[in-house]
């Protein structure tokens, strides 16, 4: 049989979304998701909400991830493409916004938003162990998100030094060799 012949979990999931014709995803239409996938694929359709949720955002579809109702009708805005980083220079970004949205809402007391910002923390060290843990992935690409998954590790052990420690990270000698053919290191 060829390969086109049984389309692939992120095909079907991307399928399923389109099908349910819902402008955002939310906790309940990612079970859906997933429980569509397991009736589709048996076994073999077990899927963590994470895995589909990454697959959505990484397709451009919007995630309302956030059922409590304080953190998704103020601050949904804020989360919304978060997790976009294709690149060092990306996730460096990407962390930096979580950064600030951490600090924002410990000084306003929203622990609430607090956790929101953490959970997207987590989901992104989540998405960069995937991928660089997928061995279809290009060498390098691999390497690069097993570098983020690091950054977004250390982010959410020690946010407070986390830029002081990124600073020497991206001088040392094995950093500057390992990613020296990203365009983003020749800036």
């Amino acid at each position: 049989m060829t390969r086109a012949a049984h389309p692939t979990k992120k095909t079907l999931i991307l399928e399923i979304a389109r099908g349910l014709g819902v402008p955002r995803f939310t906790p309940a239409e990612v079970e859906q998701i997933r429980r569509q996938l397991i009736a589709r694929l048996g076994a073999a359709g077990k899927t963590s909400p994470d895995y589909i949720a990454g697959v959505l955002e990484t397709a451009g579809l919007r995630l309302a991830w956030s059922t409590r109702a304080d953190t998704e009708g103020r601050y949904e805005e804020e989360f919304q493409d978060l997790l976009h980083f294709a690149t060092l220079d990306e996730a460096e970004m990407c962390l930096v916004r979580l950064d600030e949205l951490l600090r924002k809402f410990q000084a306003e007391g929203e622990r609430a938003a607090v956790e929101r910002v953490l959970e997207v923390a987590r989901l992104g060290r989540r998405r960069a162990e995937m991928i660089a843990r997928n061995p279809k992935v290009d060498a390098q690409k691999r390497a690069e998100k097993e570098e983020v998954m690091q950054w977004f590790r250390i982010w959410l052990d020690t946010p407070g030094a986390f830029f002081d420690w990124l600073e020497v990270r991206k001088q040392s000698p094995e950093f500057q060799q390992r990613f020296a053919g990203f365009p983003e290191m020749s800036e």
